[in-house]
């Protein structure tokens, strides 16, 4: 098996680098998840500047948790190289973008959604975090 650690330009993965609950992605996943990240992220400044700029009152300030849970989301699964919807669904890819394959297995697929709740959880509390940091900073 290809290691996941093959998918930062090094190597061709192939369909059997698929890790239940380790490594659902190849490459051109890899780099659509880290734009999504890049893409939130933009958000998660621009929507706090706009918040800052007109003054928001600090709970409103709350807002930000959302697109910074979206940016950690995208980043996490470009990090471990796992899509939590694909894992989810019981899909893998390493091939071009739309392209999917089922995983067949139970076990691995149990495996894999274990890890795309705990993406999920961990995007949510990065989220929450940075929502209350944006609004207990005194900004005026």
């Amino acid at each position: 098996m290809t290691s996941p650690a093959n998918f930062a330009g090094l190597g061709n993965p192939t369909h059997d680098a698929y890790r239940a609950g380790i490594c659902n992605i190849g490459p051109a996943e890899i780099a659509r998840r880290r734009r999504a990240g890049h893409f939130a992220l933009a958000i998660t400044i621009a929507l706090f500047a706009g918040l800052v700029a007109i003054a928001a009152p600090q709970p409103v300030r709350l807002l930000v948790a959302l697109p910074a849970a979206v940016a950690a989301s995208g980043y996490l699964q470009a990090f471990l190289h796992f899509c939590a919807g694909f894992g989810s669904r019981g899909m893998y890819n390493f091939d071009e973008l739309g392209t999917t394959q089922l995983v067949t297995d139970p076990a691995s697929r149990a495996r894999d959604m274990l890890m795309s709740a705990r993406i999920g959880i961990a995007a949510v509390a990065i989220g929450v975090g940075v929502g209350i940091v944006a609004a207990l900073l005194p900004l005026r």
